[in-house]
């Protein structure tokens, strides 16, 4: 049986693929503050940056997809690692 905090992990890899320039897939796994940098870098910058954000989303989704649900526990919600 997979770990309640794995539960999380679908909807921050696929967030991360498709809304990755706004920063919800951080949201999800509870980075509030990464978060917050992704969605103020689009919106202050007038969508220069929302790119780049963009593909840092696409790459976070694809890894955490590919994880286990134990490696993402391990990883991203008891080591709290915030960025890729």
């Amino acid at each position: 049986m997979s770990e309640p905090s794995a539960s999380n992990k679908i909807a921050a890899g696929v967030c991360g693929i498709l809304l990755g320039s706004l920063g919800v897939h951080k949201f999800i796994l509870g980075y509030t503050k990464q978060g917050v940098i992704m969605l103020l870098l689009s919106l202050i910058t007038l969508g220069i940056l929302a790119p780049v954000m963009g593909l840092i989303g696409l790459i976070e989704g694809i890894i955490y997809l590919t994880k286990t649900d134990e490696q993402f526990v391990a990883i991203y919600v008891t080591g709290r690692k915030a960025w890729f």
